[in-house]
């Protein structure tokens, strides 16, 4: 039964149907209409008709001073004294320079060079190169200088704006948009990967292809730091789309990336080459897109290695062996209970389809596998036949999965089915399920909280959630995409700074800024100080997941 007001009034069926029109007009109903003023022209009194109907809400005084007055005339002197002054100061410093260089050269010319062997036979001249790549780097920081001026109002925001109106809204935050990125060569391909550097901290890569099957094309693959949102800073291209990439921890400069042809490759920022500079072999690759790719520790030989899932159902090793990449399969996936049939009435076993995989940030050889189908698949790096457990996860592809950054048990997935679900790895149901009432691309876990993340569905919007704060329902659910018809692919939050980056299938990356609300800290006590650390986030989140774990399972444990 509807609730209804004590003072609501009882009206008839009649009286409910009846339709009242209401006209809006931009008259002051607070005018006077009975003014009555004399007319010298007629020599009587009349009635005012066409009074003003303005309303001032606000007035301000100015201070600007006409360029023709006294004072106006002064100044515009004064500003063109200063500069004229400060043109001649160029000049002057231009001649000095010039005069320099020439007595520079002069004593060059005098002194004999002597040339080295080896620059000899390539034929280098060391000046030239030098003072290209000097121009160079001058360059550069003159560019970031000049974005910095034409985005100071954002740069401002990104480092002191915080949104005092928080605490007027509870418990629920937004997402300030800062810088967005984009270059003219990815307008029509999807982003398809992020990843932040491990060192630097304004510098993410990007990966540029397709997910329609119909669509396939060439790939970019693009560097952007947020000194400079007009331009990336490297950019490489590439005859197929690429599907995902992965920085190196220990060396920065390195980049594994996996393409939609089944290839694999590593790019070295540090040559100036736009090809790789390893490349997986015919024989090895993939024979269907490669979906993520994972760096892991070096070798006992130390021997820099990879990991690669595919839809092929393989999950590949590749290790950097004497400038080559050596493959090894780890694990094939199998289908359950699903058989094709094959010549003369064979039965072949139908291989599953990777999607998604994370590693363990403390167990080496554990990690996750999601499917095509739904199932994540717990593996060892030493079973290749078989698996530690499977969980029957989600009724669609699982996009992403994700060990959580601090809770040793804890790990995230999402899907296609609408759902983002968090699991402990030692229990087959999941311990939240949350419906985004729309298919889910991607979800990321916070690094400075247990209990944060964020997901982005394909209608456009992004979702943060804090368990800690509420565990029903996301504290922001925010329009990054306003164009219609495009989708939020992929997520991920900055190493260091209050911020996260979002992909669309129209090429652009959106930079968002959390509100205070989405990054809360405890509350300080009084004679008490906030306890900080892994530990105190490990603890965190325990609290939370022992209040909806089986009791049966607790006692065991």
């Amino acid at each position: 039964a509807a609730v209804r007001s004590p003072d609501q009034l009882e009206l008839t069926e009649a009286e409910l149907k009846q339709e009242i029109i209401r006209t809006l007009s931009a008259d002051n109903p607070h005018v006077p209409r009975d003014i009555v003023r004399f007319n010298f022209k007629e020599r009587a009194y009349k009635l005012v008709d066409d009074m003003d109907h303005t309303a001032v809400h606000f007035t301000l005084n100015g201070y600007l001073i006409h360029k023709d007055s006294d004072e106006g005339r002064r100044q515009s002197i004064r500003s063109c004294a200063e500069a004229g002054s400060f043109i001649w100061f160029i000049y002057d410093s231009y001649v000095e320079e010039l005069e320099r260089m020439e007595k520079a050269k002069e004593k060059e010319k005098a002194k004999p060079v002597a040339v080295k062997k080896e620059d000899q036979k390539t034929g280098r001249k060391l000046s030239h190169i030098d003072s290209l790549s000097m121009v160079a780097r001058a360059a550069k920081i003159a560019e970031r200088m000049v974005n910095l001026n034409t985005y100071d109002d954002i740069a401002q925001d990104f480092k002191y704006f915080e949104d005092a109106s928080d605490e007027y809204r509870g418990q629920k935050g937004t997402l300030l948009p800062l810088w967005k990125f984009q270059y003219e060569k990815t307008k029509k391909l999807a982003v398809t990967a992020l990843s932040w550097n491990p060192k630097y901290k304004d510098l993410f890569a990007v990966g540029y292809g397709s997910y329609d099957f119909m669509k396939q094309g060439h790939g970019m693959l693009l560097l952007y730091t947020l000194k400079n949102p007009s331009f990336p800073e490297y950019s490489f291209s590439s005859e197929s789309g690429v599907m995902c990439l992965d920085f190196h921890s220990d060396h920065p400069h390195v980049l594994a990336v996996g393409f939609y042809d089944g290839h694999v490759a590593i790019y070295n920022l540090k040559r100036a080459s736009p090809q790789p500079s390893y490349k997986s072999s015919k024989s090895g690759k993939h024979t269907e897109p490669v979906w993520q790719v994972k760096w892991q520790k070096d070798d006992m030989d130390g021997n820099r290695n990879f990991f690669s899932v595919s839809s092929d159902g393989r999950i590949v090793s590749w290790t950097l062996v004497k400038n080559e990449l050596v493959h090894m399969d780890v694990i094939k996936l199998s289908a359950d209970e699903t058989t094709m049939q094959g010549p003369e009435g064979l039965q072949l076993q139908t291989l599953g389809s990777g999607i998604s995989f994370d590693f363990h940030k403390k167990i080496d050889y554990l990690f996750l596998v999601g499917t095509e189908e739904g199932k994540i698949y717990k593996c060892s790096k030493s079973y290749s036949s078989q698996f530690l457990d499977v969980f029957e996860a989600h009724h669609m592809a699982v996009d992403t999965v994700s060990w959580n950054p601090f809770h040793l048990k804890v790990f995230i997935s999402c899907s296609s089915d609408w759902t983002v679900k968090i699991w402990d790895h030692t229990i087959k149901t999941p311990l939240f399920v949350y419906d985004l009432a729309t298919a889910v691309g991607d979800v990321a876990w916070s690094p400075y909280s247990s209990t944060v993340f964020a997901a982005v569905t394909i209608d456009g919007q992004a979702h943060v959630f804090d368990l800690n704060v509420n565990k029903l329902e996301p504290l922001c659910s925010q329009l990054v995409v306003t164009r219609k018809k495009n989708k939020t692919t992929h997520v991920q939050f900055n190493p260091a700074d209050p911020v996260i980056i979002v992909g669309d299938e129209r090429g652009l990356i959106t930079c968002l800024k959390l509100s205070p609300n989405l990054r809360k800290k405890p509350k300080e006590k009084k004679g008490q100080e906030v306890k900080k650390g892994p530990e105190e986030e490990i603890a965190k989140l325990e609290k939370l997941l022992s209040l909806v774990r089986q009791p049966g399972k607790k006692e065991e444990e």
